[in-house]
């Protein structure tokens, strides 16, 4: 008996095998591919393309064009090198200015997949670094989009974008108009629609998202007559076009200040030689300072980012959102998102037994409001100081500063634009969220203070599954908050509704309107009580309406 049952184990696992489903060599613009197929369960299969070109090697300061193709069959099996940046310490450089290229995802059932919504996730990193496949840990790639791609019965699609000087240096002029990052992700957006549909995908139903400087791209893709067509959804997650640090209003500035670093002039042959520089001493040169104090904030350094160009960017991006009024559009932050930066403005909230100086708290404010000089200034610190009472604990100053830098780097420029997206839709649906899921690395004996939510970038390993992947490095509440988003992520790429789809979801997620301002709480112990509205509304009104009415005193 046990020898019949497992010969019909065998033949069942030999029929399995040989009635693989799979894409085999697809067909692109370009030529053929073949990628990997992997067994995820029983029926279950996924072809995985690693390194598909989707533009040329780009030329130095010049738009992406379209791949000459290749002959045979290429073999989309490895991931290839990110875009030429610096190190993380920022010391040296990595990558490669051959760098376009974009990886694929496709869950197969029973049969070969058709038709299913595409997801094109665009990385951040201050438009300084990053890459199409993330941080890597033991080949663990952080946006390996596996998880998302199986669960949520979606393509997944990552891409490769110049970043850095690269990327995003401008004279601000013609010589040199910059955004090739920008253009880099446009390229790839447009490569997907018209080929997707080879790989098992819907053209029509594309959703772009990103986190940080890839949420701001995300905002921007939106944003521009460009893409006019091409785009069904959108998320940016900490992130958006209207953020401080997302344009650069003084771009010839910091191309003279570059072309110093690598000897080139700064007058009108100033393009054509940084165009001849060496790639690696330009990107060096477009490092970031990484000293910062309460009164030079380091988000005042990330100065190599999209310019309004004219043409990717045409205008303020506040008077572009009627480009975006059929997108549907999800928009959040975490709700520490700026504890990463204000860390290091102002080191002593990361220290338990050190008191942060109250005077370090009205600092930091004057470098957010400097244009408005003391009345501004003035403002802000009564506004965050209000509930203090006379004596405030340690704590209550601490998580004050970083309130402080989620505000004006992150959450009120995310809900601006969600007010400008609902007020200028026609059928596109708007939600927002507040991601508040608490670090990991909080806690006693650990090196975030206790009082710590989530910090910026900390919803990145859930949005794409690692308590799935490596289970053993998480909690079960953590897998918890990873089926949620994945869940309201994907339902949102099939239907424009984060509530319906294939997925189950903890609580019912309603449409952010100009009058409601409704938004979702997303939480490992989320239920129907973690639906709020109008998401700090005396601070977002502070940043949108008081502060600028006052009058203008110091410019730079």
């Amino acid at each position: 008996m046990m020898e019949k049952l497992g010969i019909l184990v065998a033949v069942a696992v030999f029929l399995e095998v040989v009635s693989a489903t799979s894409l085999g060599v697809v067909y692109t613009e370009g030529g053929m591919v073949q990628g990997e197929n992997i067994r995820l369960g029983f029926r279950r299969h996924m072809d995985v393309f690693r390194g598909i070109p989707f533009a040329d090697i780009p030329g130095r300061f010049e738009k992406p064009k379209r791949h000459p193709g290749w002959d045979g069959i290429l073999k989309a099996t490895e991931y290839r090198k990110r875009c030429l940046q610096v190190n993380t310490i920022m010391t040296d450089t990595r990558g490669s200015e051959d760098c376009l290229y974009l990886n694929v995802w496709v869950p197969h059932g029973r049969s070969v997949s058709t038709s299913l919504p595409v997801m094109v996730w665009i990385y951040g990193g201050g438009f300084l670094a990053g890459g199409s496949m993330g941080a890597n840990f033991l080949d663990n790639y952080l946006y390996d989009g596996q998880e998302v791609a199986d669960r949520g019965n979606v393509i997944v699609v990552t891409l490769g974008y110049r970043v850095g000087a690269l990327g995003f240096l401008s004279t601000g002029d013609s010589d040199m108009p910059g955004n090739y990052g920008l253009w880099d992700q446009h390229h790839a957006i447009a490569w997907v629609h018209r080929n997707i549909r080879s790989f098992g995908g819907d053209p029509n139903n594309l959703t772009v998202f990103g986190e940080s400087a890839g949420a701001a791209s995300v905002s921007f893709q939106t944003l521009t007559p460009h893409n006019k067509g091409l785009i069904k959804r959108a998320i940016s997650q900490s992130g958006v076009a209207l953020c401080p640090w997302a344009v650069n209003r003084n771009p010839r500035q910091d191309a003279e200040r570059i072309a110093k670093k690598v000897n080139c002039p700064t007058d009108q042959s100033m393009a054509s030689c940084l165009k001849m520089t060496d790639p690696h001493l330009l990107t060096l040169a477009g490092s970031l300072s990484i000293t910062s104090s309460p009164d030079h904030p380091i988000v005042r350094n990330l100065y190599l980012s999209p310019v309004i160009d004219g043409d990717f960017v045409p205008d303020e991006p506040y008077n572009l959102f009627d480009n975006a009024a059929e997108i549907d559009y999800i928009a959040g932050v975490n709700d520490m998102d700026g504890h990463l930066f204000t860390g290091l403005d102002v080191p002593t909230i990361n220290s338990p037994l050190v008191t942060t100086d109250i005077q370090d708290v009205r600092r930091l404010l004057a470098a957010y409001t400097k244009e408005k000089g003391k009345l501004g200034v003035d403002n802000a610190y009564s506004t965050y100081t209000s509930t203090w009472g006379s004596n405030p604990s340690k704590e209550t100053v601490k998580k004050t500063v970083v309130e402080i830098g989620t505000d004006y780097i992150f959450l009120v420029p995310t809900q601006a634009a969600l007010y400008l997206h609902a007020a200028k839709a026609t059928t596109g649906r708007t939600y927002s969220y507040l991601f508040s899921e608490p670090s990991r690395l909080g806690g006693i004996g650990r090196p975030y203070p206790s009082w710590m939510g989530a910090d910026h970038a900390e919803d990145l390993q859930f949005m794409f599954g690692k308590p799935f992947q490596t289970p053993l490095g998480y909690w079960p509440r953590h897998r918890d908050i990873a089926g949620y988003m994945i869940a309201y992520w994907t339902n949102f790429a099939k239907t424009g509704d984060p509530n319906k789809g294939d997925l189950s979801v903890p609580a019912t997620w309603p449409k952010f309107t100009s009058t409601g301002h409704q938004y979702i709480e997303l939480h490992s112990s989320m239920n129907k009580h973690y639906v709020h509205q109008k998401m700090r509304m005396r601070y977002v009104h502070f940043w949108t309406s008081v502060l600028p009415n006052l009058p203008v005193v110091y410019s730079e």
